[in-house]
């Protein structure tokens, strides 16, 4: 078996998000907790701006995530020709003959690969996974291996089955 997506999916899901909204909780809590010690700033009230920014941060962060990153899958694999994909531990297995269509994108960050099927199952119409594939400056605009290779499997599949 061949694993298709990146290791570090499980940190983008579990440990980011984690991270990102307890800076927040921090900053709002610090910030607070500041404002209102005797003696700070001639004992006025919290500013606004320290109480919505944060408000406005973990909002625009609950979306970006949950459209972004809270969809992916956990695992994808290739064996022969299936698709084993992992999703909070429940495995489904996928025939790369139900491939309807493989995108890709280069430009969000984590890239993701969105495979659509013929028919919805247990998984949905479509899937989203992060692949693994190589980072960094030189690779942002290129093709996505992983999606170029599972796109030539999905053809190859496809003409077997003719």
């Amino acid at each position: 078996m061949q694993r298709l997506s990146s290791s570090s999916t499980g940190f983008y899901k579990r440990v980011f998000p984690v991270l990102w909204f307890g800076f927040i909780v921090l900053f709002f809590a610090f910030s607070l907790w500041a404002r209102l010690q005797p003696g700070s700033a001639d004992d006025r009230p919290p500013d606004l701006i320290f109480l919505a920014m944060p408000l406005m941060m973990a909002a625009i962060g609950f979306v970006v995530f949950r459209r972004l990153i809270f969809d992916l899958m956990d695992e994808v694999w290739l064996d022969g020709d299936w698709l084993v994909v992992t999703n909070r531990g429940e495995k489904r297995r996928v025939p790369l003959a139900d491939v309807m269509n493989i995108n890709a994108t280069t430009t969000t960050n984590p890239r993701r690969i969105t495979v659509m099927l013929r028919s919805a199952g247990p998984l949905g119409s479509e899937f989203n996974f992060m692949p693994a594939s190589p980072r960094g400056l030189f690779n942002l605009f290129k093709p996505d291996p992983v999606a170029t290779a599972l796109i030539r499997r999905v053809d190859a599949a496809r003409q077997a089955a003719r």
